[in-house]
């Protein structure tokens, strides 16, 4: 159910040159990006705040983060933004052992104790109602400092935006991104649902 269609890439010269990013972090531009250029205002905020809320500034990795925002995408739903972080945490380094285990993370000892502070906090933080309690900041606060936890919640919250902006556009899903997660996600029970 696509509720606006994307504009070609290009639409918006000042769009294109700054969506040349998503080369990089998943090899093409996203439609969701494409169908926001209608209001380039809104495309160039929305790179912009991207652009700052993925850099890597401290100890939170390119891989973490895109993990995080898998986990945030599961627990509010949107399969189009877990197609792209999984594809994106694959460009990041993610070997496909951690990608597998990502859903048992809790228990798997693939990842640390830091890392599971942190993505209980995103998955807490991405609920509706928010789920976040004293324990799970307590946690957090065991493993990262207050600017690293700026950081985390910053990938949480911009994928909140991305999670209701995709559910409810139904934006297509595009084939590079699509195939990854047919491969990768599909055995744990992803589908791509209205993202056609």
């Amino acid at each position: 159910m696509l509720l606006v269609t994307p504009l070609e890439k290009g639409s918006s010269p000042a769009v294109a040159e700054l969506a040349a990013f998503f080369d990089e972090t998943l090899g093409f531009t996203p439609n969701s990006v494409l169908t926001m250029q209608r209001r380039p205002e809104i495309a160039e905020a929305f790179i912009n705040l991207n652009k700052a809320v993925m850099m890597n500034a401290g100890r939170v990795t390119a891989e973490q983060k895109r993990f995080i925002g898998m986990l945030s995408s599961l627990a509010s739903g949107c399969r189009y933004c877990q197609a792209h972080t999984a594809l994106a945490a694959k460009r990041y380094g993610a070997s496909r052992e951690r990608l597998d285990a990502i859903w048992e993370y809790q228990s798997s000892p693939l990842f640390t104790d830091a890392e599971r502070a942190a993505f209980d906090f995103a998955v807490a933080a991405a609920c509706v109602p928010n789920a976040v309690t004293q324990e799970i900041g307590d946690a957090l606060h065991a493993h990262w400092s207050d600017e690293e936890i700026v950081e985390i919640l910053g990938v949480v919250a911009l994928f909140g935006f991305l999670n209701r902006w995709n559910d409810s556009m139904g934006t297509s899903l595009e084939a590079g991104a699509d195939n990854f997660a047919s491969e990768v996600l599909s055995g744990h029970g992803w589908n791509k649902g209205k993202h056609v």
